[in-house]
């Protein structure tokens, strides 16, 4: 028997590879996710492992069970007495600023400064040109702002305080930084001497501080050194529980990334699962006589199945060589597809293959495609031997009925899946999400069960579409095997109805957020600051509002407050004419035209929250306000009080304005207006010009980036089902060799055959694109439904251009699968087809 299964496999070894693809393609996905999980680990270690190396014990405020007014802050003299403690070689502070860095452009951009540690072997980064800052007027950058900022070495750039005053530094050097605050934030990072961190941020909270221990003195011997000499007031641990309590802390987001990756490889298993059933279901079926001719000359029963089952085990093997193949090229796309998120963004590639993803590609490929071929294999030997060797093009479980049972079973499944989403609508917007889209996909799972019935319907209605015969003769075909049918579009249907689900939704918040961004700012153009430290002064809004073409300009800030009873609410300070007019919130009840400066607005849900209602008064830094007007919606905050109150009430001295909207007098073009503005926004480093069409453009091209990176991943399930197509194809050319030979017998010419058979591939790749993209949209109304509430409306919006698209994506993409088997059947002479056994 083992001979004849090796004559076998070398008979049908292109036909096995074909098949093989399918199962690798979802190994490779599998891999991919394990190698990218694991680059992922491996660069954390690294970067905290410069973080944490040399650090022998660290000093932190106690926080735990002590109010935030009686945390004890770190203050230079403490530094300065741990430096004097016995076991102490060396100790620095580490800390950070937010920092407004104005480059080679004249602008500024937001950016963390960080002094350099004065003890050698506590610097957690490495140089890469130049060298570190050595005086008050030198800096080093990491490379990362040197490429965004357009910046090197000998470059000279400003640093601003908080009173926007200007201090220049050299660019001495370049570095490569660890994780740190500055590194995990995305944003620049410059590093600049103590005495230079000291002329940008005067007064600064140290957070931490680390200390190396000298020569012969443990960790833990440093640590009680410490402890003794400062008394409990402060929390002291050795680097070896720092390095382990903050790899813990990152282990948690790198598994949550690597689960969100594996939920997408799990989606590409399915279909490549369901592709290598069909496909052994077809390799069986053409087998039929060959295995009852095996089991009347002798063969066991268990021997024909572990024949079959043998086969599965080597396809699996190879898949899985492939896929391992394969994982490495999809781990370094999506590396490269991670760093390009964020704009200037860059990662080292990594491709670490450890012996748990070469045993879980080997797993999953061979356990996936064994399991995929039982029932197929069970089949092959549940048939009689002298009942199977009697020619039968199609058998009759192929062509029958679907089975009340299965459609039993789709009702219970579709009722299960109904009531879990029903429940989803009536969570948060988070839980929503996520119990109504799991939800919906058990609703799929029925649909997928209810395939065979829908093959019928949707195929008749594509056929009164079609002329000729060989378009008739394909769409017998396609109708002909239902199961088989319905099989083979299964993988394409849960691929397109995924893509578009996620394409509605994030559709619908793009559609929603432009919304926003309409009704929030009304103005013709917004100045902003795009550093939060450094805000657009009193002067600068003033000769904004005094521009020729302005016709209103509106300044605007935003301040935390605390009341009289110990609330703390986040409101927005709104010139009092802007109101109505630039600023126009949703008003539940009272009036916010004309805000007094002893008035409030409240967002409606705050108010109910705190027991506020339409006319009470509160008590803000002594002032007393009455409550005008309940507002709805989270756009402003807590609430809206004018400039001049939240210039009383703020806890700290306004210096500015975070944005000033500008309207233009009636008449203005708006290309003049914008030239009219940018002469003033040119005299500011931080000032930036915006207009609602640019805000949503950045608002869309964020959502267009996180849909690509998801499309991408879903990509390679469609990609997956193609190749089932296709494969299905092939196979069902050499299964009706002798079919195509007769209708070319009766006067079909080679041209019609391949019409045929390529109008078949697009009606299968319609039937499961269709289906598809009405379950996806249908599926996105649900989600966004439950996630909107009644303070927030998500919007539904269905991207026609992108649904028609992924049609002529799917004909496109089911005429190239065809194209092999049509040629293949066309060149197959009419002679050698009779003679076909």
């Amino acid at each position: 028997m083992l001979r004849t299964i090796l004559a076998g496999l070398r008979a049908r070894t292109a036909r096995l590879i074909l098949s093989s693809v399918a199962i690798a393609l979802g190994v490779a996905f599998v891999t991919g996710t394990l190698v990218l999980g694991d680059a992922l680990e491996a660069q954390t270690r690294e970067d905290f492992a410069k973080s944490a190396r040399n650090v022998d014990a660290v000093v932190q405020p106690k926080t735990d069970n002590v109010a935030a007014n009686d945390v004890q802050k770190i203050t230079p003299d403490t530094i300065d007495k741990i430096r004097k403690i016995n076991g102490v070689a060396g100790a620095d502070s580490r800390e950070t600023s937010g920092a407004a860095l104005i480059g080679a452009d004249g602008k500024a951009r937001n950016a963390l400064i960080s002094p350099l540690p004065t003890t050698e072997k506590l610097r957690d980064v490495d140089i890469k040109d130049g060298r570190f800052p050595q005086s008050a007027t030198e800096a080093a950058i990491d490379v990362k702002t040197a490429q965004t900022a357009k910046l090197q070495v000998g470059s000279k750039i400003k640093l601003l305080d908080k009173q926007a005053g200007e201090h220049e530094f050299t660019v001495v050097g370049t570095y490569q930084q660890g994780v740190s605050s500055a590194s995990i934030s995305g944003r620049d990072s410059v590093i600049v001497s103590p005495d230079g961190m000291r002329a940008v941020v005067p007064e600064l909270s140290i957070w931490e501080v680390a200390a190396v221990a000298a020569p012969g003195v443990s960790q833990q011997q440093l640590v009680d050194n410490i402890k003794a000499s400062l008394g409990t007031t402060y929390d002291v641990i050795t680097g070896e529980e720092l390095t382990a309590k903050t790899l813990s802390q990152v282990a948690d987001s790198a598994g949550q990334i690597k689960m969100f990756l594996l939920a997408f490889a799990l989606i590409s298993l399915v279909v490549a699962a369901m592709v290598i059933h069909n496909t052994f279901t077809i390799l069986v079926a053409q087998r039929t006589r060959e295995l009852a001719l095996l089991r009347c000359v002798g063969a066991a029963r268990g021997q024909v199945f572990r024949s079959v089952l043998a086969e599965a085990l080597f396809m699996g093997l190879v898949a899985s060589v492939l896929g391992l193949l394969g994982g490495l090229g999809v781990s370094a796309g999506l590396q490269w597809a991670i760093g390009a998120m964020e704009d200037g963004g860059d990662i080292a590639i990594r491709l670490p293959m450890t012996l748990t993803t070469v045993l879980a590609g080997f797993g999953v490929g061979v356990v996936v495609t064994v399991l995929a071929a039982l029932f197929p294999a069970r089949r092959a030997t549940s048939v009689a031997p002298i009942a199977a060797l009697r020619s039968q093009p199609d058998s009759h479980d192929e062509v029958a009925r679907t089975g009340k049972l299965r459609i039993v079973l789709a009702i219970v499944v579709a009722l299960i899946g109904g009531s879990v989403t029903y429940f989803g609508t009536t969570l948060e917007q988070e839980a929503a999400m996520l119990v109504t889209g799991a939800g919906t996909m058990v609703v799929l799972l029925a649909v997928l069960l209810l395939g065979p019935v829908l093959v019928g319907p949707v195929n008749r209605l594509f056929g009164k579409a079609l002329s000729g015969v060989p378009a008739k003769l394909a769409s017998a075909n396609a109708g002909r095997n239902p199961k088989r049918t319905a099989a083979t579009t299964a993988a394409l249907m849960i691929g397109v109805t995924i893509v578009s689900m996620v394409t509605v939704v994030g559709n619908s918040g793009r559609e929603t957020a432009n919304a926003q961004v309409d009704k929030r700012f009304p103005a013709d153009f917004t100045v902003s600051s795009a550093v939060y430290t450094s805000p657009l002064t009193e002067e600068f809004a003033a000769r904004l509002a005094a521009v020729p073409e302005v016709a209103k300009a509106a300044p605007q800030v935003s301040v935390p407050v605390e009341t009289a009873d110990g609330k703390f609410l986040y409101l927005f300070g709104e010139s009092p004419d802007a109101l109505g007019d630039l600023v126009r919130p949703e008003v539940v009840s009272g009036s916010v035209t004309g805000l007094k400066d002893d008035q409030i607005a409240l967002e409606q849900k705050s108010a109910e929250k705190a027991g506020w209602k339409l006319g009470d008064k509160l008590t803000v830094q002594g002032k007393q306000l009455t409550v005008a007007a309940l507002i709805k919606g989270q756009d402003f905050g807590e609430g809206i009080i004018t400039l001049n109150t939240a210039k009383q009430a703020a806890k700290e001295p306004i210096t500015g304005y975070e944005d000033v909207m500008v309207k233009l007098k009636p008449g203005v073009d708006a290309a003049a207006g914008r030239a009219a503005l940018e002469k003033v926004v040119a005299t500011s480093s931080v000032a930036t010009l915006n207009t609602a069409a640019e805000t949503k453009a950045e608002l869309n091209n964020q959502i267009d980036k996180v849909l690509a990176f998801i499309w991408a991943l879903v990509g390679l399930a469609v990609i997956i089902a193609l190749f089932g197509i296709a494969n299905t194809l092939t196979l069902s050319v050499l299964e009706r060799t002798r079919e195509s030979a007769l209708l070319r017998a009766l006067g079909l010419t080679r041209g019609q055959l391949r019409q045929m058979l390529v109008v078949e591939s697009i009606l299968m790749a319609l039937f499961g694109a269709a289906i598809g993209l009405v379950l996806g949209v249908g599926f996105g109304w649900v989600i966004t439904t439950a996630m909107s509430t009644k303070d927030f409306t998500l919007t539904f919006a269905v991207p026609y251009g992108t649904i028609g698209a992924m049609l002529v994506a799917a004909v496109i993409a089911a005429i190239l699968a065809a194209a092999m088997p049509a040629r293949r059947a066309a060149r197959t002479s009419v002679v050698a087809g009779m003679a076909e056994a």
